[in-house]
């Protein structure tokens, strides 16, 4: 179960990756959509829960769990964001709590360690890259501002249950001792252990340690640290050929500096949120014939629609009595998405847990079966949606995924 769509084909990828036949569902499946997951290893259900109110998302995860265990599914794993994107009231908390009581287990593994990415955990403190969270580009997240790198000292106050460290000398005393250590801190209540991981051994104990364990939470990272079932299993993945767009509603340092990189070569557009408060409408439908004229001009370029290009344009505060500009901006993205599809646009790339989320639902794209890797937790995708035999190519990225030049070379790969 994961808390955006982006972290979804993230986990998805490290699976395949492991040798495990998975497919990710956009939203939870209607029992109509579960036999064609039956035969499968894994099964992502990605959520759009990370910003939703935490009733909201509690009542989602839990109708998800329901789902996969229909399917038996045996363990489950709680997806979140390796920056631990969360506010004093949750989600991750909430969502948790609420999964550990519906499996009546009492201890449940806090890993948002992500190495390949720069995310590490050390002494309980969440690093990105050699800074902390803290000190990072997170603290400025407009939704989820990360103030504190201290993992015990944020869940705590999201949870019913004890929150406790386990340190980076205790996981390279190997998964026995781990595992020993994980069930000491069970033995005095329901509780969450937040473990160290540096780098990708230490995620290769901890999963060893946490084999039997039916619910583990954290980053996609922990995927990686599982044995290998096989060779990856990848299969060709359809290339759907059509006009093609970056649509970027991501404010985060690494999705600006990839816009930066791309507005040299590829023709771009910024969203005008006073624009969007007075016509949203208009605006999107301005978008899309300027995005119509650059097709017609020339059919093989991508266009690049973004929201935010630097921290000064990021809304503090919505004026008095109007909407968050990153509620319009979801919208207004996702308004795109439609009318590009409806000009012939096939192929997306898209920056943004939450405007992946509104971009596939308004795509109407259920089921995703994951295809080359762009980048560590990067991927493109098949998906398919009903009504449409020839269904889309999308890469979701996380806003805080992929190298400067994502947005310019990752249309080779559907070449």
């Amino acid at each position: 179960m994961a808390d955006d769509f982006t972290g979804a084909t993230d986990l998805a990828a490290s699976w395949v990756a492991r040798g495990l036949r998975t497919a990710v569902t956009l939203g939870v499946p209607t029992p109509a959509e579960l036999p064609a997951l039956a035969d499968l290893d894994a099964v992502v259900v990605a959520l759009k829960t990370r910003t939703a109110p935490p009733a909201e998302a509690v009542a989602r995860s839990l109708a998800a769990l329901g789902v996969l265990r229909r399917l038996g599914c045996a363990r489950f794993y709680d997806k979140y964001c390796s920056t631990f994107d969360s506010t004093p009231r949750g989600n991750i908390g909430p969502v948790a709590d609420a999964l550990m009581a519906e499996l009546d287990t009492d201890l449940a593994v806090v890993v948002p360690s992500f190495p390949a990415n720069g995310r590490t955990v050390y002494r309980g403190h969440l690093f990105v890259g050699d800074r902390l969270l803290s000190e990072s580009s997170m603290r400025h997240h407009p939704l989820t501002p990360m103030t504190d790198s201290d993992l015990v000292r944020v869940l705590t106050p999201q949870t019913v249950n004890r929150v406790v460290p386990v340190p980076l000398p205790t996981v390279r005393q190997g998964p026995a001792a781990l595992a020993g250590a994980l069930r000491a801190a069970a033995a005095g209540g329901r509780c969450y252990a937040v473990v160290d991981a540096v780098d990708d051994d230490d995620l290769a104990v901890i999963a060893a340690a946490t084999a039997d364990h039916p619910l583990v939470t954290g980053g996609s990272g922990l995927a990686l640290g599982l044995p290998a079932a096989g060779p990856p299993a990848t299969a060709a993945m359809p290339v759907v050929p059509g006009r093609r767009a970056v649509l970027a509603g991501s404010a985060s340092a690494a999705t600006r500096g990839q816009i930066a990189a791309a507005r040299g070569t590829l023709a771009s557009r910024r969203l005008d949120v006073s624009a969007l408060r007075a016509d949203p409408a208009g605006e999107v439908a301005g978008i899309a014939r300027w995005a119509a004229d650059r097709w017609a001009a020339a059919p093989d370029e991508p266009v690049l629609v973004y929201a935010v290009g630097s921290l000064d344009d990021v809304e503090t505060a919505p004026p008095p009595g109007q909407r968050p500009a990153a509620e319009l901006v979801e919208e207004a993205l996702a308004g795109c998405a439609v009318a590009f599809a409806a000009a012939g646009a096939r192929q997306f790339l898209v920056a943004g847990g939450e405007t992946s989320g509104s971009v596939v639902g308004a795509l109407g794209v259920r089921r995703l079966e994951l295809g080359p890797a762009l980048a560590p937790g990067v991927s493109w995708a098949h998906g398919t949606a009903a009504g449409r035999s020839d269904g889309y190519n999308l890469a979701l990225k996380s806003g805080n995924f992929g190298a400067p030049d994502i947005f310019t070379t990752c249309w080779k790969a559907l070449s």
